[in-house]
Order: structure tokens, then C-alpha cells, then sequence
């Protein structure tokens, strides 16, 4: 048992399970659940974040962009972390230098933003692949489209967006609300589909767990395919897409043989016809947090 890989993905799951839960959930003591937990933290290779639904924020065209330069990465990188519609940056080992996560609200603002990104110096050509489906992803919720926000909501979910754990009691204190009050809206958020709470891990060379993109090209038995990736234990990600793959998706694992290993288990599933695959050498940006209201007047 890996003790850590276990731990994140109890929070990837639920970000603000107990540590009574998950102690039960992995067989340890609570203080050594707790103590791992705080020492993940406290080094940022762990982030438990709420991150709000898309579709509720209106962000309804959700794409995948494939960067080629010419030259070091990092000045055109510098520049798509500082843009509002990119969740993702990471630079890759494969047929292009650079991958961006790009969230937006029309086709039309997507055009605008690929033309804007194009015109970037250092960008030598770029390939977009839009998700026409999310099949699995710890930040996309299944927004129900029948909730309504007041001021505190927003005020709760800012707060958790910046720490997902934080105590009702803390959050109590944020809106002046009693905990037993924070729950209940909190809970509500979650239930709708408005937020999700959930662990981030670093990824990269230079951390414990290596990431892996992958395209894939299916033929007839697509359904299946999707389904594996659905539950598949090392896929992160998964989504149908329309471009040059008919679905793309992101593998996590902690070393090389195992990344292979989940590498060949895609590539032996009926119906696909082709895989394509990239290294994230260095994922420079992962922030799903928006800001849902302008900043309280002080009384």
C-alpha cells in the first residue's frame, strides 16, 4: 500500500473527509493520518481547493491547447499562466513544448483567444482539441442549473477555494454565520453541483507522481473505451473531444514502469485505434479559482 497515493485520492474524492474517515478508509491511527495529511500540506505537494463547475460559471466551451515554440518555453509560458482563461499550463516532452487547459464562455471568445495566443511571440503553431464531454475530472461537478447564490455563498466558496478544509468554524467567523449554518450552505453548494472540493497534486519531474497526457483515436466500440477510462484508477482525467482525437486523457502514476504500465493497458483496449502521448515535464499552472463577487465594503 502506498500510503500517500491513497490518502490523495480519499481527497481527491472527498476534500473535506474527516480524518476519522479517512483513518478507517486506509486502515492507519488517526494522528498518522493527520500528521502525513499536515506535512502534505504544509509543503504544497498537496492543495485541497473547491473549485466551482464550469457550466455554472457559464463556461461553456471547454479546450485543450497544443503549443509548438521556438525556442525556451518559459516566456510563452509566463504569459498564458497570466491569462483569466487558462486553468492549465504545463510544458511536455512529445510533438509540442507547451499544453494549456482554456475555459471560456463561446465559441466566439474561444476564436479571440486562440488568435490572441497565436500572436504571442515565440509561438511557432498551435492544434486546439475542444472537450465535447468531461467524462472524469475532480474539478468538473454535475451543476444541477437550479441554485441560486446570495452574497455568503459566494463569500464560502472564495474562502474555499483558497483552502478546501478549512473549519466551518473558520468559515463561521469569515461571514458570521454559526458552523452548524455554514454546513448546511456548504453542503447545499456541493449537493447542487456547484462546487467541488478536491486534493491537487503537484505533478512533474521534480515530484513524487509523474503525469501523462494521452490522445486516442477510437473506431466502433468508443462506449467501452470511455467507460475504462471512467474508472480507471491512474486516469486523472478523461473527456470525449472533437479534433484530432476523439478523446483525451490524463494518466497520474508514481514512476515510469507504473506510467507505462497504464500506457499499455489503454493501448490494449478494444476500440482504440491509435494513442498519442506527451510527458508533463513541469505543470506551471493548475488554478481552477474564480472570483464570484466584487470585494465586501468595509462597514
Amino acid at each position: 500500500m502506498d500510503f500517500d497515493a491513497d490518502l490523495i485520492r480519499a481527497l481527491q474524492e472527498d476534500g473535506r473527509a474527516s480524518i476519522r474517515s479517512l483513518a478507517a478508509r486506509l486502515g492507519q491511527s488517526r494522528a498518522a493520518v493527520a500528521a502525513r495529511l499536515k506535512a502534505m500540506l504544509d509543503d504544497r505537494t498537496v492543495r485541497v481547493v473547491a473549485a466551482v463547475d464550469p457550466v455554472f460559471l457559464g463556461q461553456h466551451v471547454l479546450a485543450h491547447v497544443s503549443i509548438r515554440t521556438d525556442g525556451a518555453v518559459e516566456l510563452v509560458a509566463e504569459q498564458l499562466r497570466d491569462m483569466n482563461e487558462t486553468v492549465l499550463v504545463s510544458a511536455v516532452g512529445g510533438a509540442h513544448d507547451l499544453v494549456t487547459e482554456v475555459r471560456l464562455g463561446s465559441m466566439e471568445e474561444l476564436h479571440d483567444l486562440l488568435a490572441t495566443i497565436r500572436a504571442i511571440d515565440g509561438i511557432l503553431d498551435i492544434n486546439t482539441i475542444i472537450y465535447s464531454t468531461v467524462v472524469k475530472g475532480f474539478f468538473v461537478s454535475e451543476y444541477h442549473g437550479d441554485i441560486t447564490l446570495d452574497a455568503i455563498d459566494e463569500a464560502l466558496i472564495e474562502q474555499l477555494q483558497a483552502d478546501g478544509r478549512q473549519s466551518f468554524r473558520a468559515l463561521g467567523d469569515e461571514v458570521r454565520l454559526s458552523p452548524s449554518a455554514v454546513a448546511t450552505r456548504v453542503q447545499r453548494l456541493i449537493d447542487g453541483g456547484v462546487i467541488k472540493i478536491s486534493a491537487v497534486e503537484a505533478r512533474g519531474l521534480a515530484h513524487r507522481q509523474l503525469s501523462m497526457g494521452v490522445g486516442i483515436n477510437l473506431g466502433d466500440d468508443d462506449d467501452a473505451v470511455i467507460d475504462a477510462l471512467r474508472g480507471g484508477r491512474g486516469v486523472d482525467f478523461a473527456a470525449r473531444t472533437l479534433g484530432r482525437f476523439d478523446a483525451i486523457a490524463t494518466l497520474v502514476e508514481p514512476s515510469a514502469g507504473a506510467l507505462y504500465a497504464s500506457l499499455e493497458r489503454l493501448r490494449a483496449l478494444p476500440g482504440v485505434t491509435r494513442i498519442e502521448a506527451w510527458l508533463h515535464l513541469a505543470v506551471l499552472k493548475e488554478d481552477y479559482a474564480r472570483t464570484l463577487r466584487a470585494p465586501l465594503s468595509p462597514e
